[in-house]
Formats: C-alpha cells, sequence, structure tokens
C-alpha cells in the first residue's frame, strides 16, 4: 500500500493521478476535506480508501498500517498569509515529525514536501546543499514551519533516509480549489476570459521592471513524474530543489497564457499591498544539480509555453479542472 498525506489537494491528487497511470491503485488518500471543493479531485482516481488526517495519526501510532511501501507526506497549510503560526507548527511542523518518525521506525520509503519558500528573499541563494539549508532565513510564517522540518531531519542525521522536496511555483489541473494561492495562470486565464486584461503586482524594487520579477514554473504532471520516480529509488534520500532551473518573469508568464488562447496581451501593473512588500520573493530558480546527480540523468522539462498551451488548451478551456 502506498500513504500518500494531502492526497485530495493540488499535487497530491495529481500523484496519485500519476501512480493510477503506472497501474498503482492500492492508494491510502489522508486528507481534510471540510467545506473544500477538492473533494472533486477525487471524482476520477482510482484508490484503495480514504482517512482523515487526525484519524490516521492516531490509526498509523497505534499500529494499524502494515505492508506500507511508501509515504508520500505532501498534507500541508500552504498558505503563505496564514498567521496563525501555532496552526502551522502543529500541522506542518509536528504532524510532519510524527509521520517522518514512523516511517523511520517501520523502514518505509519517506518523501515529503518542503518548499521554496524556505530561502526567503534569497539572499542566500538557492542552493539545495545541505550547508546551506541550515543557514537559510524564511520571510513567512509558511516558509518557517518548512524550514524547521528540514533542520529537524538534518539535525537527526535523518535527511540520509527520506528525500524531502523544496517545490518552487507549481502550476496545472487540480489546483481550482486553492482560492488565492492558485496560480497566477490559473488566475490570469480568469481574468482574460472576464475582463480580456490581466492584473499583475508593480514592482516595488529598482532591480526589476513592474511585472519582471522572476520565478521558477514548475507544472504539476512534472512534479508528480519526478515523486514517482524517488518511490522506485528508495536509495535516492537528502532534501532537494525541485524546479525547471529557469527563472522566467510573471510578464513571460502571462504572455503565454494570452499566446495559449490566440489572444493579444493586456496587461494592468497595479500597487503591490503594503502588507506582503516585505515578504516578497522577487527572485526564485531553482538549481538542479543535486537533483539530476542522485537520480542519474539530465533534468529535461518542457518550455514554460508548452506547459501552459497543455494546461489552458486542454484542461482550462475544456472546462476539464482535474487530471483524468
Amino acid at each position: 500500500m502506498y500513504i500518500v498525506t494531502g492526497g485530495a489537494g493540488f499535487i497530491g491528487s495529481a500523484l496519485v493521478w500519476h501512480l493510477n497511470q503506472l497501474g498503482i491503485e492500492d492508494v491510502l488518500i489522508v486528507d481534510n476535506l471540510a467545506t473544500s471543493e477538492k473533494w472533486r479531485n477525487l471524482v476520477p482516481l482510482r484508490y484503495r480508501d480514504y482517512i482523515h488526517k487526525s484519524q490516521f495519526l492516531e490509526q498509523l501510532q497505534a499500529g494499524h498500517f502494515t505492508a506500507v511501501k511508501a509515504i508520500v507526506h505532501l498534507g500541508a497549510c500552504s498558505a503563505t498569509t496564514q498567521r496563525d503560526v501555532n496552526y502551522l507548527m502543529e500541522n506542518n511542523y509536528r504532524y510532519s515529525v510524527s509521520v517522518a518518525q514512523w516511517a523511520i521506525a517501520n523502514n518505509t520509503r519517506f518523501i515529503y514536501a518542503s518548499s521554496a519558500a524556505t530561502y526567503g528573499n534569497g539572499s542566500c541563494g538557492f542552493s539545495d546543499d545541505d550547508t546551506n539549508s541550515r543557514k537559510l532565513a524564511p520571510i513567512n510564517a509558511y516558509g518557517y514551519s518548512k524550514q524547521l522540518f528540514d533542520l529537524w531531519a538534518l539535525r537527526n542525521g535523518l535527511a540520509e533516509r527520506m528525500a524531502g522536496i523544496k517545490f518552487f511555483n507549481v502550476f496545472g489541473p487540480n489546483e481550482y480549489h486553492k482560492d488565492d494561492m492558485r496560480s497566477v495562470v490559473h488566475k490570469a486565464y480568469g481574468q482574460i476570459k472576464s475582463t480580456g486584461t490581466v492584473r499583475l503586482f508593480k514592482s516595488h524594487h529598482p532591480d526589476y521592471p513592474d511585472g519582471g520579477q522572476l520565478r521558477d514554473f514548475v507544472y504539476v504532471k512534472d512534479c508528480v513524474q519526478i515523486i514517482g520516480e524517488l518511490i522506485t529509488k528508495p536509495d535516492v534520500c537528502g532534501i532537494f530543489n525541485l524546479g525547471t532551473g529557469v527563472a522566467r518573469s510573471w510578464n513571460d508568464l502571462v504572455s503565454a497564457t494570452f499566446a495559449a488562447l490566440n489572444l493579444p496581451i493586456k496587461i494592468h501593473y497595479t500597487d503591490m499591498p503594503a502588507d506582503i512588500r516585505e515578504q516578497y520573493q522577487y527572485y526564485t530558480k531553482a538549481p538542479m544539480t543535486k537533483l539530476s546527480k542522485a537520480l542519474g540523468r539530465e533534468m529535461v522539462f518542457p518550455s514554460l509555453e508548452q506547459s501552459i498551451e497543455n494546461y489552458v488548451q486542454h484542461y482550462l478551456e475544456n472546462g476539464q479542472k482535474c487530471l483524468s
């Protein structure tokens, strides 16, 4: 059996879809559906069972699960604007520690989601070398909760027995339920359809023009393919970046969305809210050398334009929210 926490969420449900493509259906999905629309991500999937995250931890610690081949722990609060730090500590850090301890004690493959938010303002660079990971300074509470778990794994020598993934800016099908945390591709598509114009934040940094802030955007299909590969290679351990290794601007991303719709580019720049300016990342790029070396192959990804075209034309334009 494979266990995927956060299995109804964006990347988690995409991973279960990928496992289904590989013929794997013996999957336990762990999540907290509450009143969210993310239950719709489960409809096209094939899996053994669903369990609430609190019941899962209780049953895990009570010894109810056997013959677990791998736990992919993707469940977390990913809102960079979350202000309840106690909640983040319990949900993102303490919960992760509990699941990881069980996996290690039971010799079970453990793969977990870290985040590029751990890199903060980028002043330490974006190297996923362990030495660099130890000195990072996140600039929001979400990033800090993820950093704490990375540090716990490193401090206890457990990073050598599991695989952590620092996801950069992921976009693609199955994200529709994430409200304000949806990708800008999804938001831009909606704005184009309703007004013909996309709104982007102005830059408040002299080195970047409006819309010229840079990110490493990576398609969710590429992410889950790599997670699937890591599941089959339990000897590949450590904390790894997962992006494309290429930094592109918001202007590039929006332009590609217009192009996928064969429409003229119309962008309106608005002031960035004052309350997020100090927590804003102007540049991210994922060096992929460490993961490439660990997997023994070059990391090759479709271009941003190709990925956005696939997302827009095969999913958004067809009204298809989920991978199926």
